[in-house]
């Protein structure tokens, strides 16, 4: 089931966008058999389960943290984390850069931008992305690239307003990606889930975190 899954979701993308299996709460079993079916990046929300997991798969997964992230968890994961997907301060991208330098290590980040209509969603506005990419402390940080966006639309059945936010995003990285400077590389944007990754792959979408379309609905 999970392979068929796997490959169904992958025949959709066209290789317009990659697949990020979200395993939170998932045995190590079901990535591994995600794995085996060709799955490679892996997505997870938090930081324990996430560095319990590493290990025990194989060294070639790519691990992407995509929930929230506190700055006293960075350490535990700065050692092989692949892109941390929910950067959402300056004071936390400062933390990641101490961490990954200490492993001589640079992480990709993506900046989350607030596009939802709910208020339990993280994220920075449109004017606070754009004065942390514009900020001077940048400079002082090596270890970090960020890569692009992610957003997480509003957990609703109506697609119009879906794909009004996922648009929406999409315009903010355009305007966002022309700012130039050496830490800032756009190639990423990170939206759509299990419910809603079509439509964002048709917004410009270039990675979608799908969990429950591929595993089932968490227990």
């Amino acid at each position: 089931m999970i392979a068929e899954s796997i490959r169904l979701i992958e025949s959709e993308l066209q290789n317009k966008a990659k697949l990020i299996a979200v395993t939170k709460t998932k045995p190590v079993e079901l990535l591994r058999e995600a794995y085996e079916a060709g799955c490679r990046r892996f997505g997870e929300n938090k930081v324990q389960e996430m560095a319990d997991k590493f290990p025990q798969l194989p060294a070639d997964s790519e691990w992407h943290l995509i929930g929230h992230l506190q700055s006293n968890k960075v350490k535990y994961i700065a050692p092989f984390v692949a892109m941390i997907h929910s950067i959402d301060s300056l004071k936390l991208l400062q933390e990641v850069n101490k961490q990954a330098a200490k492993h001589n290590r640079v992480i990709d980040c993506l900046l989350q931008i607030y596009i939802a209509d709910e208020e339990t969603k993280f994220g920075l506005s449109t004017e606070e992305a754009e004065a942390l990419l514009k900020a001077p402390e940048l400079d002082d940080f090596p270890h970090i690239r960020i890569v692009g966006l992610m957003g997480l639309a509003t957990n609703t059945e109506d697609k119009a307003q879906i794909r009004q936010e996922f648009r929406g995003l999409k315009l903010l990285y355009d305007q966002l990606a022309e700012i130039q400077r050496p830490m800032i590389h756009f190639h990423e944007l990170s939206m759509g889930m299990s419910g809603d990754y079509r439509i964002a792959v048709e917004e410009g979408s270039t990675m979608v975190r799908v969990g429950s379309a591929i595993f089932g609905s968490r227990v």
